[in-house]
């Protein structure tokens, strides 16, 4: 297929019960549908008896639309029982980035944004601190200063939710945002919302964490990358990263190896799910890299 007819590139992302004749009957519908496969993965979960997929294409013409593949795929979906969604992957999506004091995974992001390496663009950012504020002015991106104390966070959740629906935003990043968000919050943006945990294995909660891990003489940092639930730090995981440390790194040697680590897993997270290769699983995920 020559690059002059090429068409828009389309990926499909699924997951049901594992059966005979899914692949014969996916890439039978794309084949139909003159759509050519330019990258399928698939993985038969054998312990539950899953099945997952993703199938990157791209149509021979532009009047290949992505509503008319929605439509026709249904029925495909409906006698295999499957959870699935097509989406263009041309479209540009749209982040929001909430942020407390800290700022290195959000300098990342706006880095990773600004030159292509994660494919979207930051729509604000939203900060419970007044201290980002001229970082992210200078970039000429809108900064909102939403302070939350116990009586106002149910009124500054509202105000987040507001921004998400004004600003068509399609995937809410936690940056170092040091607040735990609502049930009514977290069920709002399921599946629509990262945050970067500071912590590997053991897991230390609270204020000052490589403080922590620097009295306990740890050998092993990270940092972990996970869809947002109201359960703190425990949704399902997309990305950690590690590094090993040892007894000549002072806290503040081991909050720098632990920024870094942060905002390579927080990246990858971002990038992963925008480019769709993300399928969750319960409270696992499934990862097409």
């Amino acid at each position: 297929m020559s690059n002059a007819s090429a068409g828009p590139e389309y990926v499909l992302t699924l997951s049901c019960a594992d059966r005979l004749g899914i692949v014969h009957a996916v890439a039978g519908f794309l084949a139909e549908r003159g759509c050519n496969i330019v990258d399928s993965q698939q993985f038969s979960d054998r312990l539950d008896g899953g099945f997952f997929m993703r199938v990157h294409v791209q149509a021979e013409s532009a009047q290949t639309t992505l509503d008319d593949l929605q439509v026709g795929f249904a029925p495909i979906g409906a006698t295999f029982g499957m959870d699935w969604q097509l989406r263009d992957l041309g479209a540009r999506q749209r982040l929001l980035v909430l942020v407390s004091k800290q700022d290195h995974c959000l300098n990342d992001l706006l880095y990773r944004c600004r030159v292509g390496a994660i494919p979207a663009d930051i729509a604000a950012v939203v900060s419970n601190h007044p201290d980002v504020g001229p970082m992210v002015e200078k970039t000429g991106l809108p900064f909102h200063h939403l302070p939350v104390t116990a009586d106002t966070k149910q009124a500054q959740e509202q105000a987040i939710l507001d921004l998400v629906s004004a600003l068509r935003v399609d995937l809410v990043v936690l940056a170092r945002y040091m607040q735990v968000l609502s049930h009514d919050l977290c069920e709002k943006l399921v599946g629509r919302a990262i945050n970067i945990h500071h912590s590997f294995l053991p897991s230390f909660k609270g204020a000052r964490p490589y403080h922590q891990a620097y009295e306990r003489g740890v050998k092993l940092i990270g940092a972990t990358a996970h869809y947002v639930t109201e359960v703190l730090d425990e949704g399902p995981i997309i990305e950690q990263e590690v590094a090993r440390v040892d007894h000549t790194l002072t806290p503040a040697k081991l909050a720098a190896v632990g920024r870094d680590l942060e905002s390579l897993a927080l990246a990858r997270a971002v990038t992963w799910h925008l480019e769709h290769r993300v399928i969750l699983n319960g409270m696992r995920t499934v990862i097409f890299r």
